[in-house]
């Protein structure tokens, strides 16, 4: 189905032009479309207030450039498709500041990303998503970590080896811990910590020395504890922001009994995957026992039921007790294994327990999207831990944008497949341009090595343009 109104595929089109960096700047070789299409880019920043929302982040500049016009050059270098170093060799894309007043704005402790990405989910969410959602829809909260690697560099500030569990060894990276929202329909991330490893032992350099008054130092901080710790707090901040949900999902690497009691005192519910490990127990029928004791002392159900069987536990932490429903789900690709959720919500039925944990999926659909799309590992090569931080912001926001225009004009298509097809519309553009830039290069060694006359160059080329397959010739002749 063809998306109405500004469509996303037209809009990255857009971003490719030369100007589009300048959003204050008119457009001056783009067609009614395009000037169009380009203005629904401003529109984001102006409707959602992200100049304001710098500011409340502590991002700011006493002279120079200011920090917005940084930050939409950020914000668009990935579509066109070169980095910022050879969008300078070309001379393509160009800003009217120099590389070192950015890699100054990604340097600076005191901009506060984690709050910048909350409050900016947050007026996505409360503007343009929740006037169109309906009260029933359930709202959620989802927990999930990411590797981020850094493998090629060993100077990056708190380095550490983090094992990848995609690829079953460790590598050198972090943990990218992120806080996403979902109603089902639309996921936007909220914050995220880059973890690096709270072991000493696998920290391969250590935090530069900051004042412990700044955000700088807050945030390295963050950087080291536990992961469950983390998650408490990225939460928190998410309360603070009211960001409206009641169930947070996370998998079986955060459910234990401490992090299900932390999260409930924290006003929320909890849906999620449970480890069937013998060193976790339950209070079940007046006794503590796994999992795997509880599922082996009672009758399954038959038939094609998604679940195997329903039972009401205790979850016991220093003496306090909160209800939880465990759900045994059957496991369609090997019939004789299981999986374990848990809810603290007691009220809701097995099947819509089920139903409500698969929107933890969408976390996952967002880490491949800004892994293979968006750069979120490759793009900035930075030493920093703040500048891949603020790295990371910048792309937590294109994603965003990203996902509210898919919403918005009803794109039934992925992420995935709309940035494939504007790739491949740039793979076109940015191979006419090399060409042409070949063409120009050996115009100039005949001239500079030949006693030739420009008349007879420009004969000899225009010969050689003629010989060109049409369609070849129309391309470069648009160009």
């Amino acid at each position: 189905m063809k998306p109405s109104g500004f469509g996303i595929i037209e809009l990255l089109k857009t971003i490719i032009l030369p100007e589009a960096h300048a959003m204050n700047k008119s457009i001056t070789q783009a067609t009614q479309n395009d000037k169009q299409i380009s203005k629904s880019i401003k529109r984001f920043f102006t409707r959602f207030h992200v100049s304001s929302v710098l500011k409340a982040s502590n991002a700011y500049k006493k002279k120079g450039f200011s920090v917005m016009e940084i930050f939409q050059y950020l914000f668009l270098l990935i579509f066109s498709n070169r980095s910022m170093y050879m969008n300078l060799i070309i001379g393509r894309n160009t800003p009217d500041f120099a590389k070192d007043t950015v890699y100054r704005f990604m340097k600076m402790i005191q901009i506060n990303w984690i709050r910048f990405t909350t409050i900016l989910s947050a007026r996505i969410i409360k503007d343009a998503i929740l006037p169109l959602d309906s009260e029933e829809r359930a709202k959620v909260l989802i927990i999930d970590d990411s590797f981020f690697e850094r493998n090629r560099s060993k100077k990056v500030e708190l380095l550490a080896k983090v094992y990848d569990h995609a690829k079953h060894k460790y590598l050198f990276g972090f943990r990218m811990l992120t806080l996403g929202w979902s109603d089902g329909s639309t996921f936007l991330p909220v914050n995220s910590v880059l973890l690096s490893t709270e072991n000493r032992k696998n920290r391969i350099n250590e935090a530069t020395e900051v004042d412990k008054r700044t955000v700088g130092y807050k945030r390295r901080k963050l950087s080291m504890e536990k992961g469950t710790h983390a998650m408490l707090t990225l939460l928190d901040i998410a309360k603070k922001a009211a960001i409206p949900a009641k169930y947070v999902l996370f998998d079986s690497w955060f459910s234990s009994p401490s992090t299900l009691h932390a999260v409930k005192n924290m006003g929320y519910d909890v849906i999620g995957m449970v480890k069937k490990t013998p060193k976790m127990f339950f209070h079940y029928n007046g006794k503590d026992m796994s999992l795997t004791s509880i599922y082996n002392k009672n009758k399954k159900r038959r038939g094609r039921s998604r679940y195997l069987l329903s039972v009401m536990v205790d979850v016991v932490k220093d003496g306090e007790t909160i209800p939880a429903k465990v759900v045994y789900v059957r496991n369609r690709n090997k019939r004789k294994e299981y999986l374990c959720l848990i809810s603290t919500d007691v009220n809701l039925d097995e099947n819509e327990i089920i139903r409500i944990y698969g929107k933890r999926w969408d976390i996952e659909v967002f880490f491949k999207v800004c892994k293979s799309y968006l750069n979120l590992s490759r793009e900035c090569n930075s030493l920093s831990y703040d500048a891949i931080t603020a790295h990371t912001a910048v792309v937590f926001t294109r994603y965003m944008m990203l996902s509210l225009e898919s919403r918005e004009c009803n794109d039934n298509r992925s992420l995935g497949e709309l940035f494939l097809y504007f790739s491949d519309e740039m793979s076109d553009i940015t191979w006419i341009q090399a060409f042409q830039m070949l063409l120009q290069m050996f115009r100039t060694m005949i001239s500079d090595n030949t006693e030739l006359s420009d008349e007879k160059i420009n004969e000899l080329a225009n010969a050689f343009m003629d010989a060109l397959p049409t369609m070849m010739k129309i391309r470069l002749q648009a160009a």
